[in-house]
């Protein structure tokens, strides 16, 4: 009977790869934000457990002790990890600046902040749903989670584009009449181009009225990215009748060349994004389908690192470091300044 019994639990034993460990750590004088603890080698069906008996912050210097509501733990895979050390990188100088340039912060700048944290989340749910579906075929609610902070940081970034457009909170501290019906239409529309991306995505490639859902979310999109020009157009011209008028012909002569640089810079990543890429994904084989995604999210990097820079706070003061001749010489330009007439 005794032989009887081993023969099962002896093929068990083969049968299953079962692997644990148990392991205690301590980390001491550690100043990194964000630690990686430790690489599992489990897949879904894994379990961790894990214990933490003894947390201790001390502060590098003088101050108040810190708080330790701002700790936690959290797994992801490590594609996902990967899109996570570049948001907060970003995330990370953005805060830096804004902590070192408070006495010159503005509602903009936070408000900047608020889509590089939503576009962090964005890229860290698509990774886990992508994840998830390759290893099991279902997003196991990962989806629904990628679609709301999608969405979030879709309607965040248009709106962005429009209020840095105005010149709000920096320029001025208010929208004029037109400046929010622009956000009255533009809002709106990303609410149904959001929800004809969730439709498209949801459909597969042969579901039913798939044509007519992209053909809404391409007409929504082109109004929405047209939307949005409209502000930097008006505040460009406006620029253009203050250097006239109020004799600080060089401090708005920098801010026009500013504004029409952002401009440029917004009709290049709209054409980048929804053209080339498009074009890039239709053109390349299914092996390469990649390649559109990064190109995109290249773009989008580049796109917030030029306006994250070009309207970060500044300490300085421009009507105080421009002497006349810097001022009879922008008064010259502008006069002169015709080829970029909107």
């Amino acid at each position: 009977m005794k032989s009887l019994f081993l023969l099962p639990l002896f093929l068990t034993f083969f049968l299953y790869t079962i692997r644990a460990e148990i392991r205690f750590s301590e980390i001491h004088s550690d100043s990194r934000s964000t630690i990686l603890f430790d690489e599992f080698g489990f897949t879904h069906s894994g379990y961790l457990n894990l214990t933490v008996t003894d947390i201790s912050l001390m502060p590098p210097g003088p101050g108040p002790e810190p708080d330790l509501s701002f700790v936690g733990f959290f797994l992801c895979t490590q594609d996902s990890w990967l899109h996570v050390l570049e948001q907060l990188q970003e995330g990370a100088v953005w805060i830096r600046t804004l902590y070192k340039k408070r006495l010159s912060v503005h509602r903009i700048h936070f408000f900047m902040l608020a889509v590089v944290i939503l576009k962090a989340f964005n890229l860290l749910f698509e990774a886990e749903d992508k994840s998830y579906i390759k290893r099991t075929g279902s997003a196991h609610g990962w989806d629904v989670l990628f679609y709301i902070f999608s969405f979030l940081k879709g309607i965040t970034l248009f709106i962005l584009i429009v209020l840095i457009g105005t010149g709000w909170s920096f320029l001025k501290p208010y929208l004029q009449d037109k400046e929010k019906k622009v956000l009255i239409v533009v809002i709106p529309l990303q609410v149904v181009s959001n929800i004809a991306q969730v439709v498209i995505d949801e459909a597969g490639p042969f579901g039913e009225n798939l044509y007519t859902w992209k053909q809404v979310f391409l007409v929504v999109d082109i109004i929405c990215c047209c939307a949005v020009l409209f502000p930097i157009v008006w505040s460009i011209k406006k620029l253009r009748e203050a250097a006239r008028t109020d004799g600080k012909a060089a401090v708005n002569l920098m801010k026009l060349t500013l504004f029409r640089h952002y401009y440029v810079v917004v009709i290049c990543y709209i054409y980048f994004t929804r053209v080339v890429v498009y074009a890039l994904e239709s053109i390349t084989s299914y092996k390469y389908e990649w390649t559109g995604v990064v190109a995109s999210e290249l773009a989008t990097l580049g796109f917030y690192v030029f306006t994250g820079y070009n309207f970060r706070p500044k300490m300085h003061n421009p009507y105080l470091a421009i002497d006349d001749e810097e001022e009879e010489a922008a008064a010259e330009a502008l006069k002169l300044d015709d080829e970029f007439e909107l």
